[in-house]
Order: structure tokens, then C-alpha cells, then sequence
């Protein structure tokens, strides 16, 4: 069975580095991040959907990270991810945000632009709340469908 990486230690605190000879730091760092198309506005299409989270992943794993969970509904996205400490988080959000509007509008060329809210949700999660926050944005249109959203983790 594969390990998922972001659960494991970023980087392997047990080895050290050739060139400084020096022990890496021990990590384990999960956000669970929200943002929201500018003013609301229903612009994320079952067409491109999924596309738009596989380009999330592929940009988050560029930039060494790892995405535990992505989803969202017409107006916002979720996403959990392990990010490593030297990168800033307002910077992997501005990566993702750019890459991922630039795919859509670019690529899928949808009739209305897709942009961003300038905003972003930001919460740090510890291990023991890991499974039940990735579980929960796993099933984000459901949560939606039915009203059972938990407000503190839709703010953004």
C-alpha cells in the first residue's frame, strides 16, 4: 500500500543534509484552505470541474505540496494540502489561484471569465481533525445540498 507523503514527516528529520550537514526541520503542516469566485458568482461548471482540481494538484505538487482533498460547488473551492515551511502560504495560495483561473479561462474558455475573490480562508489543522476536515470536503455538495455546512470552515 502507498503512503501518502503529506503524512509523513517533510522532509525525513532522521537524515542529514550533505552540503550543511545539519538536521532538517520536522514538519507537519495541513491547511484547510477556502476561496471563492469574485463576488459569488456561480462560475466553476460541472464541465470543468474536475480539470480545474487535477490542475490544483499539479500545481500544489510543483510547488512541494501535497493535496490531501479538493473539491467545492459553483462558487468556492476547498482544499486541504500539506505545504512545506519554506514556502509562504499567502504565496502557494497566490500560485494556485493564478494557475488554476489562467487554466480555465485559457483552456476551457468558458462564456464568463473565471476570476477569483481577492480573499482566502485559512485554517491550520492538527492530525487528530485531519480525517474528518478531508472527509468533509469530500463531500462539499452534499454538505451544501442538504444544509449541513459548518460555518467556521465555509468562511473565506
Amino acid at each position: 500500500k502507498k503512503t501518502n507523503p503529506a503524512l509523513q514527516l517533510q522532509p525525513n528529520a532522521d537524515k542529514e543534509t550533505k552540503e550543511n550537514n545539519y538536521q532538517m526541520p520536522y514538519t507537519k503542516l495541513y491547511y484547510h484552505l477556502i476561496w471563492s469566485t469574485k463576488h459569488r458568482e456561480p462560475l466553476i461548471h460541472e464541465s470543468f470541474e474536475r480539470r480545474l482540481y487535477g490542475v490544483i494538484r499539479h500545481k500544489s505538487e510543483a510547488l512541494g505540496s501535497y493535496v490531501l482533498a479538493v473539491n467545492g460547488i459553483a462558487d468556492h473551492v476547498h482544499v486541504v494540502v500539506s505545504i512545506p515551511p519554506k514556502l509562504a502560504l499567502a504565496s502557494y495560495v497566490q500560485h494556485i489561484k493564478g494557475s488554476s483561473s489562467w487554466f480555465v479561462n485559457h483552456k476551457m474558455k468558458p462564456a464568463k471569465k473565471l476570476f477569483w475573490q481577492g480573499d482566502y480562508g485559512a485554517y491550520t489543522i492538527g492530525e487528530r481533525h485531519l480525517a474528518p476536515v478531508i472527509r468533509y470536503v469530500e463531500n462539499q455538495k452534499q454538505h451544501h445540498q442538504v444544509a449541513s455546512t459548518i460555518v467556521a470552515l465555509e468562511k473565506c
